[in-house]
């Protein structure tokens, strides 16, 4: 089992940029596929990015590739998203979630663990 706790968000202007992460308890962080993703108000959750166990692939959501950065420390049990160029359309709450699946998976439901969110608005 792995508990997840998220930080970095807040209030940033359009075209700014913010470092999100996301530290996950336990000795297994290296045995879990991570992802993040948002959920703006009377939406569903979508899939935003995820990282491979070792970290040495990704996949993005077509809305954020080119702007938004997943890595991983697994020596530190810590995921990052960095998100440069933001737009008002990326305001939303952030959600990192741990999956025990090998392959990058983008849907929310294939994730068992999940943090409890950081909140991000972007101003235009």
């Amino acid at each position: 089992q792995v508990q997840l706790v998220e930080s970095g968000g807040g209030l940033v202007q359009a075209g700014g940029s913010l470092r999100l992460s996301c530290a996950a308890s336990g000795r297994t962080f290296s045995s879990y596929g991570m992802g993040w993703f948002r959920q703006a108000p009377g939406k569903e959750r979508e899939f935003v990015a995820a990282v491979a166990r070792g970290g040495g692939s990704a996949d993005y959501a077509d809305s954020v590739k080119g702007r938004f950065t997943i890595s991983r420390d697994n020596a530190k049990n810590t995921v990052y998203l960095q998100m440069n160029s933001l737009k008002p359309e990326d305001t939303a709450v952030y959600y990192c979630a741990a999956t025990t699946a090998v392959a990058l998976i983008t849907w929310p439901s294939a994730y068992a663990y999940w943090g409890q969110g950081t909140q991000v608005t972007v101003s235009s």
